[in-house]
């Protein structure tokens, strides 16, 4: 299995700004996981620690497989997602990584 992290900075001045730009982010992951052969679990979470250093939103993904982390890299469902969420972000960090089976 391979998780998948990505952690976001989101646009936005104001407070209504930036959940607006996290709203946007949550809305825009609904349903990918029924249409992505692989992708087995899909979790956002938006941070409630308010650290000024602190991402606003992460994903939290699981694919059966490399393989399939690579399908969806450059499955339409991903693309489209990743057009409309253009401008969203000011910062991405991604981290990707083999699960310990014995974990």
């Amino acid at each position: 299995m391979i998780k998948h992290i990505v952690m976001w900075k989101v646009a936005g001045e104001t407070q209504e700004e930036k959940l607006e730009s996290i709203q946007k982010v949550k809305s825009a992951f609904d349903g990918i996981a029924d249409v992505v052969p692989g992708l087995t679990r899909v979790e956002i979470g938006v941070d409630v620690s308010r650290i000024d250093y602190a991402c606003d939103v992460v994903l939290y993904s699981e694919f059966e497989s490399q393989a399939a982390l690579d399908n969806y890299i450059t499955h339409p469902a991903h693309l489209k997602l990743k057009e409309d969420l253009a401008g969203v972000r000011v910062a991405r960090y991604q981290v990707d990584y083999v699960a310990d089976r014995a974990a």
